[in-house]
Parts: structure tokens; C-alpha cells; sequence
């Protein structure tokens, strides 16, 4: 039963990626492209590599927090942090709204410390796992506000 719940959170976080992914696939060589982009933009490559590993670690901790308390504490910040996620994409890539985006980002940001707060509580472990995710959020921060503010008046 517990390996059941870990493939299912692994699984259930992953066609989270892949859902937001299909907002991206269809802006970044068309709309994306055009975008004058913050100096410490990474190149595309990185970032599908980067959100598998993200999301690999947020559904170990999910499982190790389910393993400690069941449906408990954690469980409503887990699920909201994926929901507005995978909002983000679809705002930034699909609506093509940068100024929401980042609006949005900074609500899901403290989803993900509320997240990561709650998690810790439950099992110190499984709040580490969430240490680079809200790292890697707040770089995102900072690019999706780069990204405001370089192109606010051409979108």
C-alpha cells in the first residue's frame, strides 16, 4: 500500500508537469521567442530536467508526510501549491498575461512555504525535500519579473 501512494503522488505530480507543459510547448517557439528575457535566463533545456526532479521530490515528501499522519495537515497545502503550478503556466504561457503570471507566482510562492512549513512539521524530511522547489520558485520569482518588466509595455 505505501509503494502504491508514493507511484500515485509520483505520477499525480508528474501529469501536473505534463499538463502545464502543453501550455508551454505551443508559446515558446512562437510567442516566448519574441520576449526580451532577463540576463540570468537559462536556456530552455534546463528546465524540463529541472521541474521532473522538482516534482520527483515533492511527491516523496508527500508520501513521506502521508506515511507519518495519512490525510492530515500537509495534505491541502500540497494540493494547492500543485494547483496554482500549474495555474502559472497557463497564465504566463497560455494567456500570455506576464504581469498576472507574477501576481500569481508570488501567491503560489507562499503556498509553497506554507507547504513547506507544514510538511517539516510532520516530517523534517519531507519539508527538506521542498528546500529546492521553493529555491527554484523564487528564481522563477525573479525571472517572471524580468520578464515584466522588460517586455510590460510590448505585450
Amino acid at each position: 500500500m505505501n509503494i502504491i501512494v508514493l507511484v500515485v503522488l509520483v505520477v499525480v505530480c508528474q501529469v501536473i508537469g505534463l499538463l502545464g507543459s502543453i501550455a508551454n510547448i505551443r508559446s515558446i517557439p512562437t510567442w516566448y521567442v519574441q520576449l526580451r528575457k532577463p540576463r540570468w535566463n537559462p536556456p530552455n533545456s534546463v528546465f524540463g530536467p529541472v521541474w521532473i526532479t522538482l516534482y520527483l521530490l515533492i511527491s516523496i515528501s508527500g508520501w513521506r508526510c502521508w506515511l507519518a499522519e495519512g490525510v492530515g495537515s500537509w495534505f491541502l497545502p500540497f494540493v494547492l501549491q500543485l494547483v496554482f503550478n500549474l495555474a502559472w503556466s497557463w497564465i504566463f504561457f497560455g494567456s500570455k498575461q506576464i504581469g498576472l503570471a507574477l501576481v500569481e507566482m508570488i501567491v503560489l510562492w507562499g503556498v509553497i512555504a506554507w507547504n513547506l512549513s507544514t510538511a517539516y512539521q510532520v516530517d523534517a524530511i519531507a519539508g527538506g525535500l521542498l528546500i529546492p522547489y521553493l529555491l527554484w520558485v523564487t528564481y522563477a520569482l525573479s525571472l517572471n519579473a524580468g520578464f515584466w518588466v522588460l517586455n510590460r509595455n510590448h505585450s
